[in-house]
């Protein structure tokens, strides 16, 4: 090694020493900072060996240890694949006795739900007393009504818990909504409900099974129109529903995803509720079994959307908006103005 290679060393004072062997040369440092060849001396020949065994041994023990922390690495990744796997199986294993356990207790309670209406109907022709054929005919339907509760509670969750097996077509929205929308109208009206429906005047093609979809939609509607029962008179009871195309950033770019709404009068959801609005069981309707919102979810998220709760346009009652991603024959069409 050349000797001026260490003059900025010692000038910086890392070697402070008065005399350094570099290369078998006694270098000299005096005063004046200058560098002066002295006696010539060999480093030592054990030194030279103690260096090379050390960096074998290192090398050695890298070369070792690295194959031997990814083996490790390796190994705890496959147990907990394992696992994962197993408790896979075996959540699959009981939600198919689960499922299999609903369907055996919902077929008697069909049973009962129908013996339980032949009996109310024997007990009105029978020639019993007036006040007691009253009685017992209101014992009977109340044991038909729960039981045909617990019929619908049952086929909420089978609907829910079932696989769910999309048919995609290419279809537009608007016709799933019109479709729905003359189908809930009567049910609207009769519960005092002014239904209101507003569409784009462009087509908005998505990718979907639109069975699922108005189901989606029925569960949504259904749980607005039972959130407004309890209103006021004098408080008005108004539904909207409504799809469009919706561009993610700007109006001025192309759509990207399509957009349903359906918001209400009612009155609406605190920012707690709206964070679990859609768990399965959570509700706060007397006799709500909490599952229409979470299977409306599960359609939603399985085409590929999000479903979200969100406060009302003019600050009173609810919204709930859905999001699905537009056709990609579609996502190039003209921004609808």
């Amino acid at each position: 090694m050349h000797i001026e290679l260490f003059s900025s060393l010692l000038y910086a004072g890392l070697f402070p020493a008065r005399h350094l062997r570099v290369s078998g040369v006694l270098v000299d440092t005096n005063a004046t900072g200058t560098i002066t060849p002295a006696a010539a001396e060999s480093i030592p020949g054990w030194a030279v060996i103690a260096v090379a065994i050390c960096s074998a041994l290192g090398i050695v023990a890298l070369a070792w240890w690295l194959p031997y922390r990814m083996m490790r690495v390796q190994r705890t990744q496959v147990r907990h694949a394992e696992r994962a796997a197993a408790e896979s199986a075996r959540n699959a294993e009981i939600a198919s006795m689960t499922r299999g356990l609903a369907h055996e207790i919902k077929n008697p309670l069909s049973t009962v739900v129908l013996n339980a209406q032949l009996l109310r109907e024997e007990i009105l022709d029978s020639p019993l007393d007036e006040t007691d054929r009253a009685s017992m005919s209101r014992r009977v339907d109340t044991l038909a009504r729960e039981a045909a509760r617990l019929r619908d509670i049952l086929t909420d969750f089978l609907r829910y818990a079932g696989r769910m097996q999309l048919d995609r077509r290419h279809c537009d929205l608007r016709d799933a909504v019109t479709e729905i929308s003359d189908f809930f109208m009567p049910q609207a009206e009769q519960a005092g409900v002014r239904f209101v429906v507003d569409m784009d005047r462009h087509p908005v093609i998505v990718d979907a099974d639109p069975s699922l979809l108005k189901q989606a939609l029925l569960n949504l509607l259904l749980n607005s129109v039972q959130a407004m029962q309890d209103l006021p008179e004098d408080r008005a009871r108004t539904l909207k529903l409504s799809v469009h195309a919706d561009p993610s950033e700007s109006r001025n770019e192309n759509p990207r995803c399509a957009a349903i709404e359906v918001e209400d009068t009612g009155p609406g959801l605190t920012p707690e509720m709206r964070q679990h609005t859609f768990e399965p069981y959570h509700t706060t309707k007397p006799g709500g079994n909490g599952l229409g919102l979470a299977t409306a979810r599960r359609i939603v998220e399985a085409h590929g959307g999000s479903i979200e709760a969100l406060a009302a346009s003019n600050g009173d009652g609810a919204r709930f908006r859905i999001t699905l991603p537009l056709a990609e024959t579609a996502s190039h069409a003209p921004a609808p103005r």
